[in-house]
């Protein structure tokens, strides 16, 4: 009889080929022939419900410049996350990749072994390529910290030219003011109790005025909403005195630490695109706001959507998402075709002007189609997602086990 652990093995590896059918990024010969190419900005709010901002229905939380971001943009009614977990995401928006092809399917631990492959060429190395100048600013989580004993491989080497305000250590719990435990190098800039929204927001900025001349694409990652939630004590109390606000920082409905800290992302998103249209740059760059899996369902509620993070349940995988591309969005749309974090990759590889995308395989598919069109017909009509879980972990997920016929059982 052949061993379980060797059968679960080929069994994995046989889904992993008939699940992720090759895709190669088409050439659009001239989309950006004979003109500078478009900047490109990328913001993504962590453990972000699809339920939280206010051009979604949410009459708590006050969102006005992401709002007005989909009033003069296209806001998307039905986009996925590739995975219900931070890494797992991380890692399908860097290589348009099925997070089971990337090896990373669970959110990677501080001493973590795994890390993202460099091997492939991520996203910042493919636009780099393009001739365009990279940063991040903020959150990783694609590999373990040497700092913990793992070997670390981190931002600059998949193509960041800067890499401003991210972790080299553990990041679970918060570390909303400084000093941050993520990072003990980084210094104090803002005056006062300097809060890291506020900073990550304002490396964002200058990023932009230092980089105007030339094309760049800016990942501004979040580290908030992640619990524990904690926003800033003014923010906070404007919050605790609405109605239906809920106590503390651990309230499923209505959570003012929550509200706080969206806030703080979006008077980030106002401070970029007023800086912007100061440099003149607000009509060649594109704006992308998302999330990177379903809200925490212990300090908010993704209603009408069932359960939240680490679950493959709507309220696990559907998030926000805005595009604003002027003289290519229209504004005021909305589209309700299906789309999926593989699918930035592509996308953002025909933005850059066209080129092939240098990996061999890319699951994902330009998003460019509806970009102009929102009823426009996308070639696909499947999503997959691999979640398995080898024992419980303190997000709740289920367990899935695979048995010797090869079935999965969800515990």
């Amino acid at each position: 009889m052949m061993n379980p652990s060797t059968t679960r093995r080929q069994f994995l590896k046989a889904a992993t080929v008939a699940m992720c059918l090759p895709r190669h990024l088409p050439l659009v010969a001239g989309e950006q022939t004979g003109k500078r190419p478009p900047n490109i900005i990328c913001i993504l709010g962590d453990d972000l419900g699809w339920a939280e901002l206010g051009c979604y229905g949410n009459t708590f939380n006050e969102t006005p410049h992401l709002d007005r971001l989909a009033r003069e943009g296209l806001r998307f009614t039905q986009a996925y996350a590739a995975a219900p977990v931070c890494s797992a995401y991380r890692a399908s928006l860097m290589t348009g990749q099925y997070p089971v092809r990337t090896g990373i399917t669970d959110y990677l631990r501080p001493n973590d072994p795994k890390h993202l492959s460099t091997n492939c060429v991520a996203l910042p190395k493919m636009l780099q390529r393009a001739g365009y100048t990279t940063g991040i600013v903020g959150k990783w989580h694609l590999t373990g910290y040497a700092n913990h004993g793992a070997k670390e491989v981190g931002p600059a080497q998949h193509g960041f030219d800067e890499v401003i305000v991210s972790e080299n250590r553990g990041i679970a719990n918060g570390s909303y003011f400084f000093p941050y435990h993520f990072n003990r190098e980084i210094r104090q800039r803002l005056p006062g109790r300097e809060y890291l929204v506020d900073r990550c927001n304002l490396e964002a900025v200058e990023f932009i005025e230092r980089h105007k001349d030339k094309p760049f694409f800016l990942y501004l990652s979040h580290y908030a909403v992640h619990t524990r939630l904690n926003g800033k004590p003014e923010l906070v109390a404007k919050y605790e005195v609405k109605p239906n606000a809920g106590k503390g920082p651990v309230a499923p409905r209505c959570n003012p630490h929550l509200a706080a800290q969206l806030e703080s992302i979006d008077q980030g998103v106002g401070m970029i695109r007023n800086k912007l249209r100061e440099l003149g740059l607000a009509d060649s760059t594109i704006i992308i706001f998302t999330g990177d899996n379903g809200g925490e369902d212990k300090v908010t509620s993704n209603a009408p959507l069932r359960a939240g993070k680490s679950t493959l349940y709507e309220g696990g995988i559907r998030e926000p998402l805005i595009v604003y591309w002027p003289g290519v969005t229209t504004p005021g749309r909305i589209c309700h075709t299906p789309v999926c974090s593989v699918d930035f990759y592509p996308t953002l590889a025909q933005a850059a002007g066209g080129r092939p995308t240098p990996n061999p395989v890319v699951d994902g598919i330009s998003l460019l189609p509806l970009l102009k069109d929102p009823e426009a017909h996308l070639d696909r009509d499947t999503f997959y997602w691999h979640y398995p879980l080898e024992k419980p972990h303190f997000l709740g997920g289920p367990v899935r086990r695979c048995h010797p016929q090869g079935q999965l059982e969800a515990h």
